[in-house]
């Protein structure tokens, strides 16, 4: 069974109610006591594939702030199973519940009287079915090349490494994350509408993070593929400064962080590329460089943020290039328990 479609520009605007439900979902939820192993939880392993695997640097990074011995993994690594990882709770994420690597890892994981948890939007799913525990976004309308799906995955995801953590619910950093995402879009369009025409001619983008924003990262670069149809490729910051940027050059660097990346930023656009820095900091923009100011805030609600960046930028350079948001080339069947939902390619109008 698959979620609501919607298209992506309604996702996007619907996108700050919509994460205001998921945290008070996933609230509800955790306090309840079917959410006990969560809590017990002491050798997580997450897993999932795509924008799932991508959202995975969030809990890993905060429960490892927390001294939580902590993975990620793909899940099509573990579809022989889990041999070689110490692990006492395996954490499965989907959004519709139906990809193949992600239901195979649990049938072995389930084989083998691993305890699993699935972290789903739609609720009725094969991978629903092979979890002890089970936590869902609320059967949230999504894009296909997906908006609130991911964003909200991230909002989950932290809530249950709070959860594992043990940290206070009154701790948690999502109060007032409707109004910041709204405040940071409308930022974002004005930055990118300064850069877009140069933007669209570039041939390929590196997305450039570290930590928790690593999932920012990774979730960006898949958007540009996706909805651009552009090269793209994810970089952790400090590998990237050992040789990857080196093949910069007609290339759109999209750079997200605080620390060695304001440098980084300021070196690739003074070598003359297109540059965008998503930073906290003071910054100041230059003649290759944009400058998107994020409000400060804690790893797992700056990813949201950053994401809602890298969102708005995509959307402009479909539009500068004339790739329609909504066309896919390729379908895999078997990806997918029980092959391509058509359905899955057909948003409904807007809600």
């Amino acid at each position: 069974m698959s979620g609501t479609r919607i298209p992506f520009l309604t996702g996007q605007a619907n996108q700050p109610q919509a994460l205001e439900r998921v945290v008070a979902t996933l609230r509800r939820q955790l306090d309840a006591a079917s959410a006990e192993p969560l809590r017990r939880a002491r050798r997580p392993l997450f897993t999932g594939i795509g924008a799932s695997y991508a959202a995975l640097a969030v809990p890993v990074q905060l429960l490892r702030d927390h001294g939580v011995v902590s993975q990620r993994v793909l899940a099509s690594e573990i579809v022989a199973g889990t041999a070689g990882f110490d692990v006492d709770l395996l954490v499965g994420v989907s959004q519709g519940g139906r990809s193949s690597e992600t239901v195979a890892a649990f049938q072995r994981a389930g084989a083998a009287r691993l305890p699993r948890a699935a972290l789903l939007n739609v609720t009725d799913s094969p991978l629903g079915g092979l979890a002890e525990t089970v936590l869902d976004l609320g059967n949230e309308p999504d894009s296909y090349a997906s908006t609130i799906g991911f964003t909200g995955t991230v909002v989950a995801l932290d809530l249950i490494a709070g959860a594992i953590a043990g940290r206070a619910a009154a701790d948690d950093p999502w109060s007032g994350i409707a109004e910041s995402v709204r405040a940071v879009r409308a930022r974002a369009a004005e930055v990118v509408a300064g850069l877009r025409e140069r933007a669209a001619r570039c041939v390929a983008a590196d997305v450039v993070a570290a930590g928790a924003s690593r999932a920012s990262a990774e979730e960006g670069a898949l958007l540009l593929r996706e909805v651009v149809r552009m090269p793209a490729s994810a970089g952790v910051t400090r590998n990237y400064l050992h040789g990857e940027m080196e093949s910069a050059g007609g290339t759109l660097h999209l750079v997200l962080g605080d620390g060695r990346e304001v440098e980084l930023a300021r070196s690739l656009a003074a070598a003359g590329h297109l540059t965008l820095l998503v930073t906290t900091g003071a910054v100041e923009p230059a003649a290759r460089l944009g400058v998107v100011r994020l409000p400060e805030a804690a790893a797992a609600a700056r990813v949201v943020l950053e994401t809602v960046v890298v969102q708005e930028l995509v959307v402009a350079l479909s539009e500068e290039r004339g790739v329609p948001i909504e066309t896919f080339v390729f379908a895999n069947a078997d990806t997918k328990e029980g092959g391509v939902d058509q359905a899955d390619f057909t948003p409904v109008a807007d809600h």
